[in-house]
Protein backbone atom coordinates (compact mmCIF):
# COMPACT_ATOMS: atom_id res chain seq x y z
CA UNK A 1 0.00 0.00 0.00
CA UNK A 2 1.23 3.47 -0.88
CA UNK A 3 0.29 6.56 1.11
CA UNK A 4 0.74 10.21 0.22
CA UNK A 5 1.63 12.30 3.26
CA UNK A 6 0.46 15.79 2.44
CA UNK A 7 2.51 18.33 4.38
CA UNK A 8 0.91 21.69 5.07
CA UNK A 9 1.62 23.61 8.29
CA UNK A 10 3.58 20.70 9.75
CA UNK A 11 7.06 21.03 8.27
CA UNK A 12 8.93 18.53 10.43
CA UNK A 13 9.39 14.76 10.87
CA UNK A 14 9.46 14.74 14.70
CA UNK A 15 6.17 14.28 16.58
CA UNK A 16 4.41 13.94 13.24
CA UNK A 17 1.44 11.56 13.65
CA UNK A 18 0.56 11.62 9.95
CA UNK A 19 4.03 10.57 8.82
CA UNK A 20 4.24 7.82 11.43
CA UNK A 21 0.82 6.48 10.46
CA UNK A 22 1.77 6.39 6.77
CA UNK A 23 5.11 4.69 7.44
CA UNK A 24 3.31 1.94 9.35
CA UNK A 25 1.07 1.26 6.32
CA UNK A 26 3.78 0.75 3.70
CA UNK A 27 5.39 2.90 1.02
CA UNK A 28 5.30 6.66 1.58
CA UNK A 29 5.30 9.63 -0.77
CA UNK A 30 5.92 12.81 1.25
CA UNK A 31 4.38 15.72 -0.64
CA UNK A 32 4.43 19.48 -0.33
CA UNK A 33 2.56 21.61 -2.85
CA UNK A 34 3.34 25.27 -3.48
CA UNK A 35 -0.05 26.60 -4.55
CA UNK A 36 0.08 29.72 -6.76
CA UNK A 37 -3.52 30.61 -5.92
CA UNK A 38 -2.73 30.59 -2.21
CA UNK A 39 0.32 32.79 -2.66
CA UNK A 40 -1.86 35.28 -4.53
CA UNK A 41 -4.14 35.71 -1.51
CA UNK A 42 -4.13 39.15 0.19
CA UNK A 43 -2.94 37.84 3.57
CA UNK A 44 0.39 36.34 2.44
CA UNK A 45 3.75 37.94 1.77
CA UNK A 46 7.26 37.45 0.50
CA UNK A 47 8.67 37.09 4.02
CA UNK A 48 6.34 34.16 4.69
CA UNK A 49 7.20 32.56 1.33
CA UNK A 50 10.92 32.83 2.06
CA UNK A 51 10.42 31.32 5.52
CA UNK A 52 8.47 28.39 4.05
CA UNK A 53 11.12 27.79 1.37
CA UNK A 54 13.80 27.54 4.05
CA UNK A 55 11.63 25.24 6.14
CA UNK A 56 10.96 23.02 3.14
CA UNK A 57 14.68 22.70 2.49
CA UNK A 58 15.20 21.58 6.10
CA UNK A 59 12.28 19.14 5.89
CA UNK A 60 13.60 17.72 2.62
CA UNK A 61 16.97 16.97 4.20
CA UNK A 62 15.33 15.26 7.17
CA UNK A 63 13.17 13.05 4.93
CA UNK A 64 16.11 12.11 2.74
CA UNK A 65 17.90 10.83 5.82
CA UNK A 66 14.87 8.62 6.48
CA UNK A 67 15.08 7.14 2.99
CA UNK A 68 12.36 8.98 1.06
CA UNK A 69 12.86 12.36 -0.60
CA UNK A 70 10.25 15.09 -0.32
CA UNK A 71 8.23 15.59 -3.49
CA UNK A 72 7.79 19.31 -4.10
CA UNK A 73 5.21 20.32 -6.66
CA UNK A 74 3.72 23.61 -7.91
CA UNK A 75 0.04 23.82 -8.79
CA UNK A 76 -3.42 22.97 -7.50
CA UNK A 77 -3.37 20.11 -5.02
CA UNK A 78 -6.06 18.13 -6.83
CA UNK A 79 -4.10 18.38 -10.10
CA UNK A 80 -0.93 17.24 -8.35
CA UNK A 81 -2.73 14.30 -6.75
CA UNK A 82 -4.24 13.31 -10.10
CA UNK A 83 -0.78 13.34 -11.70
CA UNK A 84 0.72 11.23 -8.91
CA UNK A 85 -2.20 8.79 -9.12
CA UNK A 86 -1.58 8.34 -12.84
CA UNK A 87 2.16 7.82 -12.32
CA UNK A 88 2.22 5.15 -9.59
CA UNK A 89 -1.17 4.88 -7.89
CA UNK A 90 -1.89 5.25 -4.21
CA UNK A 91 -4.82 4.33 -2.02
CA UNK A 92 -4.58 6.84 0.82
CA UNK A 93 -3.71 10.41 1.71
CA UNK A 94 -2.84 11.28 5.30
CA UNK A 95 -2.40 14.82 6.58
CA UNK A 96 -2.88 16.87 9.69
CA UNK A 97 -5.98 18.90 10.43
CA UNK A 98 -5.50 22.55 9.54
CA UNK A 99 -7.26 25.54 11.04
CA UNK A 100 -6.56 27.95 8.25
CA UNK A 101 -8.13 30.63 6.12
CA UNK A 102 -11.33 30.45 4.12
CA UNK A 103 -9.17 29.76 1.06
CA UNK A 104 -7.47 26.70 2.58
CA UNK A 105 -10.82 25.45 3.87
CA UNK A 106 -12.26 25.62 0.34
CA UNK A 107 -9.14 23.90 -1.00
CA UNK A 108 -9.54 21.08 1.52
CA UNK A 109 -13.14 20.56 0.48
CA UNK A 110 -11.98 20.26 -3.12
CA UNK A 111 -9.38 17.68 -2.10
CA UNK A 112 -11.99 15.73 -0.13
CA UNK A 113 -14.25 15.60 -3.19
CA UNK A 114 -11.37 14.42 -5.39
CA UNK A 115 -10.49 11.67 -2.95
CA UNK A 116 -14.10 10.47 -2.81
CA UNK A 117 -14.40 10.46 -6.59
CA UNK A 118 -11.17 8.51 -6.98
CA UNK A 119 -11.66 5.98 -4.16
CA UNK A 120 -8.78 7.37 -2.15
CA UNK A 121 -9.09 7.41 1.63
CA UNK A 122 -8.11 10.78 3.16
CA UNK A 123 -7.37 10.70 6.86
CA UNK A 124 -6.75 13.89 8.84
CA UNK A 125 -5.05 13.66 12.24
CA UNK A 126 -4.86 16.19 15.04
CA UNK A 127 -1.52 17.86 15.66
CA UNK A 128 -2.58 20.39 18.29
CA UNK A 129 -5.07 20.98 21.07
CA UNK A 130 -7.69 22.23 18.61
CA UNK A 131 -10.77 19.98 18.59
CA UNK A 132 -12.94 19.59 15.50
CA UNK A 133 -16.72 19.63 15.65
CA UNK A 134 -16.82 21.04 19.17
CA UNK A 135 -20.29 21.91 20.47
CA UNK A 136 -19.19 24.35 23.18
CA UNK A 137 -16.25 25.24 25.37
CA UNK A 138 -17.30 23.23 28.43
CA UNK A 139 -14.64 20.54 28.85
CA UNK A 140 -12.48 21.76 25.97
CA UNK A 141 -9.44 22.38 28.17
CA UNK A 142 -9.56 18.79 29.42
CA UNK A 143 -9.33 17.49 25.86
CA UNK A 144 -6.61 19.94 24.95
CA UNK A 145 -4.49 19.16 27.99
CA UNK A 146 -4.88 15.41 27.49
CA UNK A 147 -3.50 15.76 23.96
CA UNK A 148 -0.53 17.81 25.18
CA UNK A 149 0.29 15.14 27.79
CA UNK A 150 0.38 12.28 25.30
CA UNK A 151 3.85 11.00 24.37
CA UNK A 152 5.35 12.51 21.27
CA UNK A 153 5.15 10.36 18.16
CA UNK A 154 8.44 8.69 17.27
CA UNK A 155 10.21 9.45 14.02
CA UNK A 156 9.96 6.44 11.69
CA UNK A 157 13.18 4.40 11.73
CA UNK A 158 13.21 4.33 7.94
CA UNK A 159 10.82 4.55 5.02
CA UNK A 160 10.50 3.37 1.44
CA UNK A 161 8.58 4.75 -1.48
CA UNK A 162 8.59 5.30 -5.24
CA UNK A 163 10.95 7.77 -6.88
CA UNK A 164 8.90 10.80 -7.89
CA UNK A 165 10.24 13.95 -9.59
CA UNK A 166 9.82 17.40 -8.05
CA UNK A 167 9.15 20.75 -9.69
CA UNK A 168 11.33 23.80 -9.72
CA UNK A 169 9.70 26.39 -7.49
CA UNK A 170 9.53 29.92 -8.90
CA UNK A 171 8.96 32.95 -6.69
CA UNK A 172 5.18 32.88 -6.31
CA UNK A 173 4.84 36.15 -4.42
CA UNK A 174 6.76 39.39 -4.65
CA UNK A 175 9.67 39.66 -2.27
CA UNK A 176 9.46 42.22 0.49
CA UNK A 177 12.25 43.95 2.34
CA UNK A 178 12.52 42.30 5.75
CA UNK A 179 16.23 42.40 6.55
CA UNK A 180 15.94 41.11 10.13
CA UNK A 181 13.49 38.28 9.49
CA UNK A 182 13.90 35.02 11.38
CA UNK A 183 15.13 32.14 9.24
CA UNK A 184 12.93 29.12 8.69
CA UNK A 185 13.48 25.43 9.40
CA UNK A 186 13.46 23.00 12.27
CA UNK A 187 17.10 23.48 13.16
CA UNK A 188 16.45 27.18 13.76
CA UNK A 189 13.35 26.27 15.78
CA UNK A 190 15.36 24.00 18.06
CA UNK A 191 18.01 26.66 18.48
CA UNK A 192 15.44 29.23 19.59
CA UNK A 193 13.71 26.73 21.88
CA UNK A 194 16.96 25.74 23.55
CA UNK A 195 18.23 29.27 24.08
CA UNK A 196 14.86 30.38 25.45
CA UNK A 197 14.57 27.56 27.97
CA UNK A 198 18.15 27.81 29.21
CA UNK A 199 19.04 31.48 28.91
CA UNK A 200 16.76 34.03 27.25
CA UNK A 201 13.51 33.11 29.01
CA UNK A 202 14.60 33.67 32.58
CA UNK A 203 12.81 37.03 32.83
CA UNK A 204 10.15 36.31 30.20
CA UNK A 205 7.22 37.17 32.47
CA UNK A 206 8.64 40.60 33.30
CA UNK A 207 10.24 41.48 29.97
CA UNK A 208 7.77 40.27 27.33
CA UNK A 209 5.58 43.40 27.35
CA UNK A 210 8.21 45.80 26.05
CA UNK A 211 9.70 45.76 22.55
CA UNK A 212 13.01 46.76 24.13
CA UNK A 213 13.33 43.68 26.33
CA UNK A 214 10.90 41.36 24.55
CA UNK A 215 13.08 41.05 21.48
CA UNK A 216 15.52 39.01 23.59
CA UNK A 217 13.33 37.53 26.32
CA UNK A 218 10.40 36.28 24.24
CA UNK A 219 10.80 32.75 22.92
CA UNK A 220 10.51 33.83 19.27
CA UNK A 221 8.99 30.43 18.50
CA UNK A 222 5.82 31.75 16.90
CA UNK A 223 6.82 31.32 13.21
CA UNK A 224 8.08 27.79 13.89
CA UNK A 225 4.83 26.86 15.59
CA UNK A 226 2.79 28.56 12.85
CA UNK A 227 4.40 26.49 10.09
CA UNK A 228 4.89 23.37 12.16
CA UNK A 229 8.68 23.24 12.26
CA UNK A 230 8.04 22.55 15.93
CA UNK A 231 4.90 21.02 17.40
CA UNK A 232 3.05 22.66 20.25
CA UNK A 233 3.35 19.42 22.17
CA UNK A 234 7.14 19.50 21.81
CA UNK A 235 7.30 23.07 23.09
CA UNK A 236 4.99 22.35 26.01
CA UNK A 237 6.77 19.17 27.08
CA UNK A 238 10.22 20.77 26.76
CA UNK A 239 9.02 23.65 28.95
CA UNK A 240 7.57 21.17 31.45
CA UNK A 241 10.89 19.35 31.67
CA UNK A 242 12.64 22.66 32.30
CA UNK A 243 10.04 23.53 34.95
CA UNK A 244 10.97 20.37 36.82
CA UNK A 245 14.64 21.29 36.64
CA UNK A 246 14.21 24.79 38.06
CA UNK A 247 11.57 23.96 40.65
CA UNK A 248 12.39 25.58 43.96
CA UNK A 249 14.88 28.09 42.57
CA UNK A 250 14.45 31.82 43.03
CA UNK A 251 15.88 32.96 39.73
CA UNK A 252 12.65 33.93 37.97
CA UNK A 253 12.39 30.78 35.88
CA UNK A 254 9.35 29.35 37.64
CA UNK A 255 7.04 32.25 36.93
CA UNK A 256 8.36 32.77 33.41
CA UNK A 257 7.89 29.16 32.36
CA UNK A 258 4.43 29.13 33.89
CA UNK A 259 3.56 32.17 31.79
CA UNK A 260 4.97 30.53 28.69
CA UNK A 261 2.86 27.41 29.24
CA UNK A 262 -0.20 29.62 29.69
CA UNK A 263 0.45 31.32 26.37
CA UNK A 264 0.77 27.96 24.64
CA UNK A 265 -2.68 27.16 26.01
CA UNK A 266 -4.03 30.53 24.87
CA UNK A 267 -2.65 29.79 21.43
CA UNK A 268 -4.87 26.71 21.11
CA UNK A 269 -7.76 28.61 22.70
CA UNK A 270 -7.74 31.28 20.01
CA UNK A 271 -7.23 28.82 17.17
CA UNK A 272 -10.27 26.95 18.46
CA UNK A 273 -12.33 30.10 17.90
CA UNK A 274 -11.65 30.10 14.15
CA UNK A 275 -12.10 26.33 14.00
CA UNK A 276 -15.54 26.71 15.58
CA UNK A 277 -16.59 29.74 13.54
CA UNK A 278 -14.64 30.11 10.26
CA UNK A 279 -16.73 33.12 9.23
CA UNK A 280 -15.05 35.31 11.83
CA UNK A 281 -12.22 35.83 9.33
CA UNK A 282 -14.62 38.02 7.37
CA UNK A 283 -17.54 38.87 9.67
CA UNK A 284 -17.78 40.48 13.10
CA UNK A 285 -18.26 37.87 15.79
CA UNK A 286 -21.13 39.96 17.16
CA UNK A 287 -23.29 41.19 14.28
CA UNK A 288 -24.15 44.48 16.01
CA UNK A 289 -20.68 45.75 15.12
CA UNK A 290 -20.87 44.89 11.44
CA UNK A 291 -21.58 48.43 10.25
CA UNK A 292 -19.96 50.33 13.09
CA UNK A 293 -16.88 51.35 11.06
CA UNK A 294 -16.87 52.30 7.38
CA UNK A 295 -16.05 49.39 5.08
CA UNK A 296 -14.08 51.74 2.84
CA UNK A 297 -11.25 53.07 4.99
CA UNK A 298 -9.90 56.59 5.17
CA UNK A 299 -7.07 56.18 2.66
CA UNK A 300 -4.83 58.82 4.22
CA UNK A 301 -5.09 57.39 7.72
CA UNK A 302 -4.60 53.83 6.50
CA UNK A 303 -1.50 54.73 4.52
CA UNK A 304 -0.01 56.65 7.43
CA UNK A 305 -0.56 53.71 9.77
CA UNK A 306 0.87 51.17 7.32
CA UNK A 307 4.01 53.22 6.67
CA UNK A 308 4.64 54.17 10.29
CA UNK A 309 3.90 57.82 9.60
CA UNK A 310 0.96 58.56 11.89
CA UNK A 311 2.85 61.24 13.79
CA UNK A 312 2.40 59.20 16.99
CA UNK A 313 6.02 58.21 17.70
CA UNK A 314 5.64 54.91 19.52
CA UNK A 315 3.08 53.63 17.01
CA UNK A 316 5.33 54.58 14.12
CA UNK A 317 8.39 53.01 15.74
CA UNK A 318 6.54 49.73 16.29
CA UNK A 319 5.22 49.61 12.73
CA UNK A 320 8.64 50.30 11.25
CA UNK A 321 10.21 47.68 13.49
CA UNK A 322 7.60 45.14 12.38
CA UNK A 323 8.25 45.90 8.72
CA UNK A 324 11.97 45.30 9.18
CA UNK A 325 11.79 42.18 11.36
CA UNK A 326 8.47 40.41 10.65
CA UNK A 327 7.91 40.14 14.40
CA UNK A 328 6.52 42.23 17.24
CA UNK A 329 6.04 41.54 20.92
CA UNK A 330 2.53 40.80 22.13
CA UNK A 331 1.50 44.10 23.72
CA UNK A 332 2.65 46.18 20.78
CA UNK A 333 0.77 43.96 18.32
CA UNK A 334 -2.34 44.71 20.29
CA UNK A 335 -1.58 48.42 20.41
CA UNK A 336 -1.07 48.64 16.65
CA UNK A 337 -4.47 47.07 15.96
CA UNK A 338 -6.20 49.04 18.71
CA UNK A 339 -4.86 52.38 17.50
CA UNK A 340 -5.92 51.54 13.95
CA UNK A 341 -9.38 50.50 15.11
CA UNK A 342 -10.18 53.15 17.70
CA UNK A 343 -8.06 56.24 17.14
CA UNK A 344 -8.02 55.96 13.34
CA UNK A 345 -11.45 54.27 13.14
CA UNK A 346 -10.37 51.76 10.49
CA UNK A 347 -12.14 48.45 9.87
CA UNK A 348 -10.30 45.41 11.28
CA UNK A 349 -10.61 43.48 8.01
CA UNK A 350 -8.48 46.03 6.17
CA UNK A 351 -5.87 46.60 8.86
CA UNK A 352 -5.82 42.89 9.69
CA UNK A 353 -4.73 42.05 6.16
CA UNK A 354 -1.81 44.45 6.36
CA UNK A 355 -0.64 43.01 9.67
CA UNK A 356 -1.09 39.47 8.34
CA UNK A 357 1.37 40.25 5.56
CA UNK A 358 3.81 41.88 7.97
CA UNK A 359 3.91 38.95 10.40
CA UNK A 360 6.28 36.17 9.38
CA UNK A 361 4.40 34.09 11.96
CA UNK A 362 0.94 34.78 10.51
CA UNK A 363 -1.44 32.14 11.85
CA UNK A 364 -5.06 32.69 10.72
CA UNK A 365 -6.53 30.95 13.75
CA UNK A 366 -4.82 33.39 16.07
CA UNK A 367 -4.68 36.47 13.91
CA UNK A 368 -8.35 36.96 13.07
CA UNK A 369 -9.83 36.34 16.53
CA UNK A 370 -7.16 38.65 17.93
CA UNK A 371 -7.87 41.31 15.30
CA UNK A 372 -11.52 41.32 16.26
CA UNK A 373 -10.81 41.26 19.97
CA UNK A 374 -8.49 44.26 19.79
CA UNK A 375 -11.06 46.07 17.62
CA UNK A 376 -13.89 45.51 20.09
CA UNK A 377 -16.18 43.56 17.76
CA UNK A 378 -16.56 40.26 19.62
CA UNK A 379 -19.30 41.35 22.00
CA UNK A 380 -17.69 39.52 24.91
CA UNK A 381 -14.28 41.12 25.50
CA UNK A 382 -13.40 44.23 27.45
CA UNK A 383 -13.07 47.27 25.22
CA UNK A 384 -9.40 48.11 25.53
CA UNK A 385 -8.37 51.45 24.01
CA UNK A 386 -4.63 51.81 24.36
CA UNK A 387 -3.15 55.21 25.00
CA UNK A 388 -0.16 55.08 22.62
CA UNK A 389 1.55 57.98 24.38
CA UNK A 390 1.37 56.24 27.72
CA UNK A 391 2.45 52.95 26.15
CA UNK A 392 5.51 54.67 24.74
CA UNK A 393 6.44 56.11 28.10
CA UNK A 394 5.80 52.83 29.94
CA UNK A 395 7.34 50.37 27.48
CA UNK A 396 10.18 52.53 26.16
CA UNK A 397 11.05 54.71 29.16
CA UNK A 398 14.51 55.68 27.92
CA UNK A 399 13.30 56.30 24.36
CA UNK A 400 15.97 54.03 22.88
CA UNK A 401 13.48 52.03 20.81
CA UNK A 402 11.53 55.03 19.53
CA UNK A 403 14.67 56.95 18.60
CA UNK A 404 16.16 53.99 16.75
CA UNK A 405 13.14 53.55 14.50
CA UNK A 406 12.12 57.20 14.23
CA UNK A 407 15.47 58.97 13.80
CA UNK A 408 13.66 62.11 12.61
CA UNK A 409 12.86 62.75 16.27
CA UNK A 410 16.51 63.27 17.22
CA UNK A 411 16.02 66.98 18.07
CA UNK A 412 13.11 66.29 20.43
CA UNK A 413 14.02 66.31 24.15
CA UNK A 414 13.33 63.11 26.08
CA UNK A 415 10.48 64.69 28.03
CA UNK A 416 8.53 65.33 24.82
CA UNK A 417 9.59 62.29 22.75
CA UNK A 418 6.27 60.42 22.89
CA UNK A 419 4.17 63.56 22.29
CA UNK A 420 6.36 65.92 20.27
CA UNK A 421 3.39 68.16 19.44
CA UNK A 422 3.66 69.51 23.00
CA UNK A 423 7.29 70.55 22.51
CA UNK A 424 7.95 74.24 21.90
CA UNK A 425 10.05 73.40 18.84
CA UNK A 426 7.31 71.28 17.24
CA UNK A 427 6.56 73.87 14.59
CA UNK A 428 9.91 73.34 12.88
CA UNK A 429 9.68 69.53 12.96
CA UNK A 430 6.09 68.41 12.52
CA UNK A 431 4.89 68.41 8.95
CA UNK A 432 8.49 68.64 7.76
CA UNK A 433 11.00 66.02 8.93
CA UNK A 434 8.30 64.12 10.83
CA UNK A 435 4.53 64.09 10.21
CA UNK A 436 2.07 65.90 12.42
CA UNK A 437 -0.29 63.48 14.20
CA UNK A 438 -3.14 62.36 11.95
CA UNK A 439 -5.59 62.57 14.88
CA UNK A 440 -5.83 64.13 18.31
CA UNK A 441 -5.03 61.08 20.44
CA UNK A 442 -7.24 61.95 23.40
CA UNK A 443 -10.20 63.19 21.39
CA UNK A 444 -10.11 60.22 19.01
CA UNK A 445 -10.14 57.80 21.93
CA UNK A 446 -13.09 59.56 23.54
CA UNK A 447 -15.14 59.46 20.35
CA UNK A 448 -14.33 55.78 19.76
CA UNK A 449 -15.32 54.81 23.28
CA UNK A 450 -18.68 56.51 22.91
CA UNK A 451 -19.37 54.81 19.58
CA UNK A 452 -18.46 51.34 20.80
CA UNK A 453 -20.46 51.55 24.01
CA UNK A 454 -23.44 52.94 22.13
CA UNK A 455 -23.59 49.65 20.25
CA UNK A 456 -23.37 47.67 23.49
CA UNK A 457 -26.39 49.50 24.85
CA UNK A 458 -28.55 48.30 21.98
CA UNK A 459 -31.58 46.24 22.97
CA UNK A 460 -30.67 43.09 21.00
CA UNK A 461 -27.03 43.09 22.04
CA UNK A 462 -27.25 40.92 25.15
CA UNK A 463 -28.91 37.83 23.70
CA UNK A 464 -26.38 37.44 20.91
CA UNK A 465 -23.52 38.17 23.31
CA UNK A 466 -24.66 35.24 25.46
CA UNK A 467 -24.40 32.94 22.43
CA UNK A 468 -20.89 34.20 21.67
CA UNK A 469 -19.78 33.64 25.27
CA UNK A 470 -21.14 30.07 25.30
CA UNK A 471 -19.39 29.17 22.08
CA UNK A 472 -16.10 31.02 22.38
CA UNK A 473 -15.30 32.33 25.87
CA UNK A 474 -12.57 30.74 27.96
CA UNK A 475 -13.40 28.54 30.94
CA UNK A 476 -10.98 29.66 33.59
CA UNK A 477 -10.53 29.22 37.30
CA UNK A 478 -9.84 31.98 39.82
CA UNK A 479 -6.11 32.09 39.01
CA UNK A 480 -6.66 32.50 35.27
CA UNK A 481 -5.96 28.85 34.43
CA UNK A 482 -8.11 26.90 32.02
CA UNK A 483 -10.56 24.66 33.86
CA UNK A 484 -10.66 21.03 32.80
CA UNK A 485 -13.90 19.69 34.18
CA UNK A 486 -16.13 22.43 35.46
CA UNK A 487 -18.65 24.31 33.39
CA UNK A 488 -18.43 28.07 33.84
CA UNK A 489 -20.49 29.60 36.58
CA UNK A 490 -23.63 30.99 35.03
CA UNK A 491 -25.15 34.14 36.43
CA UNK A 492 -28.64 35.03 35.46
CA UNK A 493 -28.82 37.11 32.31
CA UNK A 494 -25.30 38.45 32.71
CA UNK A 495 -22.71 38.92 30.04
CA UNK A 496 -19.46 40.02 31.58
CA UNK A 497 -16.41 40.79 29.45
CA UNK A 498 -14.34 37.65 29.08
CA UNK A 499 -11.00 37.72 30.83
CA UNK A 500 -9.18 36.42 27.77
CA UNK A 501 -9.18 40.03 26.57
CA UNK A 502 -5.98 40.36 28.56
CA UNK A 503 -4.19 37.98 26.22
CA UNK A 504 -3.03 40.04 23.29
CA UNK A 505 -1.19 39.07 20.15
CA UNK A 506 0.58 35.74 20.15
CA UNK A 507 4.31 35.99 19.64
CA UNK A 508 5.51 34.06 22.72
Amino acid sequence: MTTVVWFKRDLRVTDHPALARAAARGDVVPLYVFEPEYWAEPDVSGRQFAFVRESIDDLSSALSRLGVPLVVRVGRVVDVLADLQARFGFDAVISHEETGSAWTFARDREVAAWCRDNSVAWEELAQSGVVRRLNGRDGWAKQRNAFLRQPQVDVPAGMTGPVVPSDDVPPLVAGDHCPERQLGGRQMALSFLGSFLTERGQHYRKDMSSPVTGEWSCSRLSPYLAFGCLSGREASQAAAARQREVKGTREGWGGSLKSFQARLAWRDHFMQKLEDEPALEHRCLHSAYEDMRPKVPDAERLAAWEKGETGIPFVDACMRYLAATGWMNFRMRSMLMAVASYHLWLDWRVTGLHLARQFTDFEPGIHWPQSQMQSGTTGMNTVRIYNPVKQGKDQDPTGVFTRRWCPELAPVPDAFLQEPWTWEGAGTLLGNAYPAPVVDVSEAAREARERVWAVRRGGAFRAEAQRVVHKHASRKGPQGHFVDDRAPRRRKASVSPAKDSRQMGFDF
